[in-house]
């Protein structure tokens, strides 16, 4: 079984809690082992950084610290507090007097070599990836899927290295696994808003909707997410002004229908675009969508 330390961040236990759900779920099923990290705190996600930038630093600097005790990988499942502690680890790793500082303030020495990933990274692992490609028994046949990446896992490129940050194709990859037909569609890294969401909640919603039009318009008949923030934005927040709203999935939650995991209803309760139409129209609705 592979073993990882685990952030889960702010989103896991509230507005994000399917993902949660979801994610572990699939993580047991393919043997890997999340061990949570003692007294976490909120990276500060795109707040701190406005107000401070030693606090958009330090916040995540001390998860990293707590990591450090763990001597394990830290994978992180939100896109924004990867960003923020990938950011973090940047400054202490070239910045010799910021990391100084950082250590002074959160009261740490860092130890160069900590890995931090992103969730999906883990699943895309070659030997996870066999141990996925055998344990797919309900293929996504018939869900047309448009792979929504968001702004925070692909950039800045330089400090998140996932390669190509305006075309990226791992979710297409995925979604083909999982017997599912990805969408080419031109609003994949698109910033959903989010951040906009409580100060100009009617800019928000004009954002969500043109990323929903977008997908529409490619064919797509779902989108599928990775973060908290972007999914329950992309999820509230569109008016249905292209005659149809679609539902916006975790990747781990397809990753879930693909294998057969029980308890999918605790998932599809938490959207406000209900997924249970698309997946009983496709056949996908495990046990009618009992437990």
């Amino acid at each position: 079984m592979a073993e990882y330390s685990f952030y889960p961040g702010c989103t896991a236990h509230s507005t994000g809690l399917e993902y949660n759900l979801s994610l572990h779920a699939v993580a047991h099923a393919l043997g890997i082992e999340l061990k949570e990290i003692d007294d976490w705190n909120c990276c500060g996600g795109a707040a701190a950084r406005s107000i401070s930038n030693l606090l958009g630093l330090a916040l995540p600097a001390r998860n990293i610290a707590k990591a450090q005790e763990c001597d394990l990988p830290l994978v992180i499942p939100c896109p924004g507090c990867f960003n923020a502690t990938r950011r973090a680890q940047y400054a202490l790793i070239n910045d010799p007097e910021m990391r100084e500082r950082l250590e002074e303030v959160v009261e740490f020495k860092y130890k160069p070599g900590l890995e931090i990933v992103s969730m999906h990274q883990v699943f895309l692992e070659p030997d996870v990836l066999d141990r996925l490609a055998e344990s797919v028994n309900r293929p996504l046949r018939g869900l047309k899927i448009a792979s929504y990446y968001g702004c925070a896992l692909v950039r800045h490129p330089e400090i998140v290295q996932m390669g190509d940050y305006e075309n990226p194709v791992f979710f297409d990859r995925l979604v083909e696994l999982l017997g599912g037909e990805p969408i080419d569609w031109s609003y994949k890294t698109d910033c959903c808003g989010a951040d906009l969401a409580m100060t100009h909640g009617k800019i928000a919603a004009e954002i969500a909707d043109n990323i929903v039009a977008g997908a529409i318009e490619a064919g797509a008949d779902c989108l599928m997410a990775s973060c908290g923030l972007c999914q329950v934005n992309l999820d509230m927040r569109q008016t249905g002004k292209e005659q149809k709203k679609l539902p916006t999935f975790y990747f781990t939650e397809l990753m879930g229908v693909a294998l057969n995991l029980p308890k999918q209803s605790q998932w599809w309760g938490m959207h406000i675009v209900s997924p249970k139409p698309l997946l009983r129209a496709t056949r996908l609705l495990r046990r009618g969508g009992r437990s």
